[in-house]
């Protein structure tokens, strides 16, 4: 369920958040202990996590694209969020791009919100036609397959649509000058590097995800196998589940009976965490398989509490939305060009970056992390 509150403005949450931050800075100062999986006689774990984001400077574009935007006309402003799959973790994205047009005065009707209800490339064009139909001026996308998309962005983007890549990158497309999430290579050595000190250096793990192919994907994979370089941790098996929980399950199930030498799972997409919690938890292997996940579902956070998951790679998909909905304004009513202008100051070294920011949450980030999201009005 997705809880409204009360107007607040994104800057008392940045603040709210360099607190929460401090705290769990404090906190692990001294290294934390993961928990043990339940019916675990294992030796505890020190995993530390961070919940540090991106939202002070978030929040300073977030003002600045505002300001500018002051006294202009937005009537003709009309912005989606199309995103690839109907999960949980865009549940938080939806609340921030709505929060985003509620904050600039732009009407509901105006703003779309759309998460294909079974992750089908079929379900993401249909909601592009009837978007082009409706005078869409601006949408922002995690596509499904970049490759496939590319002949429509350039469409769009000819006749004047504003395209802005979220989540995943759209390298050579005309939505390649800018993205706005998280740097996925930096979030996969991050898991890379939980995995490795969770597993002590050694052991055989898998990895599954939703996409082979999909940018977000292969960067986290290839960061994750970066930051287990120079260890005793070999990749075992990299299988696609096609956007479908079951799937990821029933892999995971299959994977752990026919490969008892598999100490670790790695769940890239948001559900697979979950997914892979449950399996190893029918498998009995609580206690000797470790899962290191990407995202915030729910259910991944009530694992993290539980210790079956040891930790989560999470990113800022409300920021995603809030932002995202600000720059669409911007690029409509100010153009491209002066809003790139006022982006750029906020760009990433690869000058098409724009971070929403990459955390950790383990046990003992639990609290704080969730603190922030009830303050961001995420349930």
């Amino acid at each position: 369920m997705i809880r409204t509150r009360r107007s607040r403005t994104i800057a008392v949450a940045a603040v709210a958040l360099i607190s929460l931050t401090a705290a769990g800075c404090s906190k692990n100062a001294g290294g934390s202990s993961a928990s043990k999986s339940a019916g675990s006689s294992a030796a505890p774990v020190t995993l530390a996590g961070s919940v540090t984001f991106n939202q002070t400077n978030l929040a300073k574009l977030d003002a600045a694209l505002k300001s500018a935007l002051a006294g202009k006309d937005l009537s003709k402003v009309d912005i989606a969020m199309v995103v690839n799959v109907a999960a949980d973790y865009w549940k938080a994205g939806q609340v921030g791009f709505l929060k985003g047009c509620s904050d600039l005065g732009i009407s509901k009707s105006k703003c779309t919100y759309f998460a294909p209800p079974n992750g089908k490339l079929t379900e993401q064009n249909s909601e592009l036609e009837t978007l082009r139909s409706q005078g869409v001026t601006g949408y922002s996308i995690s596509a499904i397959d970049p490759t496939s998309a590319a002949g429509t962005i350039h469409t769009d983007v000819q006749k004047g649509i504003g395209v802005l890549a979220i989540d995943s990158p759209l390298p050579g497309t005309d939505a390649a000058s800018l993205y706005l999430g998280t740097p996925n290579y930096t979030a996969g050595f991050q898991a890379g590097t939980a995995m490795k000190q969770v597993l002590g250096g050694k052991g055989k793990v898998a990895i599954l995800v939703g996409s082979l192919t999909a940018s977000n994907a292969t960067q986290r994979i290839a960061g994750f196998e970066a930051a287990l370089k120079g260890t005793k941790i070999t990749v075992a098996q990299k299988v696609n589940d096609n956007l479908q929980a079951s799937t990821a399950t029933s892999d995971a199930e299959t994977i752990l009976a026919n490969n008892p030498d598999v100490t670790g799972l790695y769940g890239v997409y948001s559900y697979d965490g979950p997914a892979l919690a449950q399996a190893v938890t029918s498998a009995g292997k609580t206690a000797s398989v470790h899962i290191v996940s990407d995202d915030s579902d729910a259910q991944t956070l009530k694992f993290i509490k539980s210790g079956v998951i040891s930790g989560t790679v999470v990113q800022m998909p409300y920021q995603q939305g809030y932002t995202g909905a600000y720059i669409l304004a911007a690029e409509k009513v100010l153009g491209k060009s002066a809003t790139m202008a006022l982006v750029k100051p906020y760009l990433e070294k690869d000058g098409s970056t724009l971070s929403s920011g990459v955390g950790l949450v383990t046990k003992s980030d639990l609290t704080a992390y969730q603190s922030l999201e009830s303050q961001l009005g995420i349930g």
